[in-house]
């Protein structure tokens, strides 16, 4: 045998009496056959995306994470719907703190102006009162400083 015939032998047998639009033909019907499963037979049409699937981890994030944040904004919601943050219930219970006006001398102190302005009540409890009425972040004061100094 020659190499000619032996490269037509293992080669396509092609009829001479096909034409070029019958092997095409038959071209395009094996490669249709051979589609995997699942895939669209035509072009034109996108092919379905499969289901989505979670791990465990997956899911924890998917529902744990906002149903965290769901009870973290619950908590503060409640949290501020039940503060006891009011002065009173009605207008009329309202009083104003009788205040006199203290200017700081050189050398004096909160301690010093309490037991001066109300000798009879705790001096700690005079010095809070001082404090959250001149919202001083400190207990220090300047000389020649006003702050107002309840009575009661």
């Amino acid at each position: 045998m020659s190499a000619i015939s032996a490269s037509q032998a293992k080669g396509p047998r092609v009829h001479s009496h096909q034409s070029a639009h019958q092997l095409l033909s038959q071209r395009d019907r094996s490669r249709s056959s051979q589609v995997p499963a699942g895939m669209p037979e035509s072009p034109g049409k996108p092919a379905p995306l499969p289901p989505l699937r979670l791990t465990r981890r997956g899911k924890v994030v998917l529902i744990g994470i906002p149903l965290v944040l769901l009870a973290a904004l619950l908590l503060s919601l409640a949290g501020f719907f039940n503060s006891p943050a009011k002065a009173s219930d009605a207008p009329e219970d309202l009083s104003v703190t009788p205040t006199v006006t203290v200017t700081v001398q050189p050398g004096e102190s909160l301690w010093a102006i309490a037991g001066t302005v109300a000798p009879d009540r705790d001096a700690r409890d005079v010095i809070a009162d001082i404090v959250q009425l001149n919202n001083l972040p400190a207990g220090a004061v300047l000389p020649g400083q006003q702050l107002y100094v309840p009575t009661r």
